[in-house]
């Protein structure tokens, strides 16, 4: 069975959208509240959440990160930088685990893979303090073999293939190469021993195909569930994916 991590950063983007100068994240006025969204999708099947505070503080806020690790009744997982602030933010936190993404102030929302190569010490650093405090880290990375590599030779227990790319061909002539690209990375990551999730893109068609993949523990999943609960509330469109996730 797939596990679903459902990723509320996008409740945030709203509320910040018309709420960003209010003093406060929640109550009054200020809408709508990712806590809540987080609860009701653990009421619906979610397996976990998952939250990403930036270094821009474009949607969520610290605050909401600390409502969140006290009320959900699954686990934590929290997106984050690899610099030293957000290393010593985790080991206050102690969420169950980490996923360690690159940040940009000109992206939208993360693109791209982590450098696990070009960084490797300081990943391996950040990789050491998390498992010191019992905190499981994933790195956020493409799939291909030197990330891979990277990531097991700096001891991360688990990746997280980025399926952005497959996402954004999956109408295109480089769908079919997209996606051999992630099972040949989920294959080579299993054989070294790591554990295997993907993100970024996943949506209520490509998940078809994506469930496919040899090896998957998790899939993280944020904007399209977001988006369908537009329409049906977050506890349908959160049971609606776990329903195609595992038919």
């Amino acid at each position: 069975m797939l596990l679903l991590g459902v990723n509320i950063d996008h409740c945030a983007t709203v509320r910040q959208a018309r709420y960003r100068q209010a003093p406060a994240t929640v109550g009054g006025a200020v809408e709508p509240d990712p806590v809540t969204l987080a609860v009701l999708a653990e009421r619906a099947g979610a397996d976990g959440i998952t939250i990403h505070l930036r270094e821009d503080r474009r949607h969520i806020q610290e605050r909401d990160v600390w409502r969140t690790r006290e009320t959900i009744a699954t686990r934590l997982n929290l997106e984050m930088a690899c610099t030293p602030w957000m290393i010593d933010f985790a080991l206050k936190l102690k969420p169950d685990s980490v996923c360690l993404v690159p940040e940009s102030r000109e992206e939208i929302t993360t693109e791209g893979g982590l450098d696990v190569v070009g960084q490797r010490e300081r990943v391996r650093a950040c990789v050491e303090a998390m498992s010191a405090a019992g905190i499981v880290t994933s790195l956020f990375i493409d799939p291909n073999d030197a990330a891979i590599e990277a990531s097991a030779a700096v001891k991360a227990p688990w990746v997280e293939l980025h399926t952005g790319a497959y996402a954004n061909a999956y109408y295109g002539a480089r769908r079919a190469a997209e996606f051999q690209r992630l099972r040949l990375g989920a294959v080579r990551a299993h054989d070294l021993g790591l554990t295997v999730n993907a993100g970024h893109g996943i949506n209520y068609v490509n998940i078809a195909e994506v469930r496919t993949l040899p090896h998957l523990h998790e899939l993280n999943i944020g904007h399209s569930l977001i988006s369908r609960a537009l329409f049906t509330g977050i506890e349908e469109a959160v049971r609606e994916m776990k329903a195609r996730m595992n038919p």
